[in-house]
């Protein structure tokens, strides 16, 4: 066999990929082993969405080829939405993308504007594709300073105080936050716009979150501060905000030219969706209302309330969410870190997480749970840690 490319020797195996492997080894020796570590949701779309794939589905002439630009309905769709949700105008023709999911938009994007040398800001506490894709493309992350005091926001004064690598390009933003669950105000994305702006920088915005919030919370995009169809992109999914994880649909919202650069690199390697999908997205938009939204997330809400009670009986320090889909622990036990109390719970509970380290340089302290297992599979975690954790004490 050939020699691999020299990019495999640099990028590490996808950490999610590593722990499946590891649930599904034990679960094939006879242990159950109740997974907290991913955030797939576990409840169904909306009716509509469905029924509309199925309706589109049978219609002999949704079989074809959809276009590598998605539909015009289904841009049409994003954009209204983002006029509706924002108050913001977008032309679906030069700035909305359809993407198989947002993560596959969030490491293309790497691959239209890093080259060798370049960098990616990229927070010290983040979803690991925006690490990997500047990796994949011949770059490198940049870390980003993020503490719990600082409600997980990125310094960008500090950032400017000492000066930005050389060819930095991108800097990468998420919030609700994967996975600590922190919020942005409208303020902090002015700043950052701004920020981008003085430094010829392209905001990405990771948005996926934006509909799942807690304690009536109302999230914001990035693209609603001034000059941000300009210096920003914005990527969308409808794997949370539509319970639509395995359908794989998505949008990046922005900048025209971000957006065509994206298109360039895409269009070599996807032809784009079935469009009976693109069909059940514009109904997922049009017709599931806020209090669908609103009722899904109570669900996600109670979950969180029953772990916020629990984990400091589990040696967790547990961190508030507003939004997102996750609990965010700092492991208290003497002598542990993330990984190690993430490897324990495993062995010992059969519960998985994921360990904080797999974010970022700044998470290592920490371990996050996911609020997407049915409730009585959750209490049953919660059983088994509590359990275990008397045994460590």
């Amino acid at each position: 066999m050939p020699a691999l490319a020299n990019r495999l020797h640099t990028l590490p195996a996808y950490p999610f990929a590593v722990i499946s492997q590891r649930v599904a080894q034990l679960n094939a020796a006879g242990l159950d082993v109740i997974n907290l570590d991913v955030g797939s949701p576990d409840m169904p779309p909306p009716v509509h969405a469905i029924e509309t794939l199925a309706s589109s589905a049978a219609a002999s002439g949704k079989h074809g080829y959809s276009g590598y630009r998605g539909t015009a309905n289904f841009r049409a769709a994003v954009a209204d939405y983002y006029a509706n949700r924002f108050g913001i105008t977008i032309d679906p023709n030069t700035q909305v993308l359809p993407l198989l999911g947002s993560k596959e938009g969030i490491v293309n994007l790497s691959l239209a504007y890093i080259d060798d040398g370049d960098v990616a800001l990229v927070p010290g506490i983040g979803y690991p594709a925006y690490a990997m894709g500047a990796l994949m493309a011949g770059g490198q992350p940049h870390y980003i300073p993020v503490t719990e005091e600082a409600g997980f926001l990125p310094d960008l004064d500090a950032l400017e105080a000492r000066g930005l690598p050389a060819n930095s390009k991108l800097l990468w933003v998420n919030y609700p936050n994967n996975p600590t669950g922190a919020v942005a105000s409208f303020a902090f994305y002015e700043r950052a716009v701004q920020f981008c702006k003085r430094h010829n920088l392209l905001l990405a915005s990771d948005n996926p979150y934006v509909d799942v919030t807690y304690d009536g919370y109302i999230a914001h995009s990035a693209l609603e501060a001034p000059d941000a169809l300009e210096h920003a992109i914005e990527f969308i999914s409808f794997s949370k905000t539509y319970n639509m994880a395995g359908w794989r649909l998505g949008a990046a919202v922005g900048s025209a030219e971000a957006i065509s650069a994206l298109l360039q690199v895409k269009s070599n390697m996807d032809s784009g969706h079935f469009t009976p999908i693109y069909d059940a997205g514009i109904s997922a938009f049009k017709q599931t209302d806020r209090d669908w939204l609103a009722e899904r997330n109570a669900v996600y809400e109670n979950r969180r309330d029953l772990l916020l009670e629990v984990m400091p009986s589990l040696g967790l320090r547990p961190y508030k969410p507003t939004g997102a889909l996750y609990l965010w622990g700092k492991v208290m036990i003497p002598g542990l870190d993330g990984a190690q109390y993430v490897e324990l719970a495993l062995n010992e509970a059969h519960v998985s997480m994921a360990p904080g380290a797999i974010y970022g340089p700044d998470g290592t302290a920490y371990v996050r749970m996911s609020v997407c297992v049915p409730d009585a599979r959750l209490d049953e975690a919660v059983d088994r840690l509590s359990r275990w954790s008397q045994r460590m004490k």
